[in-house]
């Protein structure tokens, strides 16, 4: 069996706030990688439930957290056809997605 890691390396400030995201996988190739954000979640197979890791550097800006959140809910929706065929999902989450993309926009908009 093949066997592939991945590997997150998290620079701390004194009162532990992420400084630094680094990241290298094997089937990535031998670079490191660099991230201001990192959303994780696993499904616990004994809890039955979801674990999650949630961080970001002091560098990323508000506005493209939200951006992240959503492309997080776009990729979602897309690996929720795949995983369940379940179409109604994700068209409703998508559709969530536009309604939040909408929203982030017109934040802009009224920014400038």
């Amino acid at each position: 069996m093949k066997k592939s890691e991945i590997r997150f390396s998290i620079a701390l400030d004194d009162q532990k706030v992420p400084e630094a995201i680094s990241w290298s996988a094997t089937d990535a190739g031998p670079d490191i990688h660099f991230a201001k954000a990192i959303n994780i979640a696993l499904w616990d197979r004994d809890e039955r439930g979801t674990m999650k890791i949630d961080l970001w550097t002091k560098e990323m800006p508000v506005d493209e957290m939200k951006r992240f959140y959503v492309d997080t809910m776009g990729a979602m929706a897309e690996s929720i056809i795949t995983a369940t065929n379940d179409s109604v999902m994700a068209t409703k989450m998508r559709d969530l997605c536009r309604q939040l993309m909408d929203h982030i926009e017109e934040e802009e908009r009224k920014q400038r």
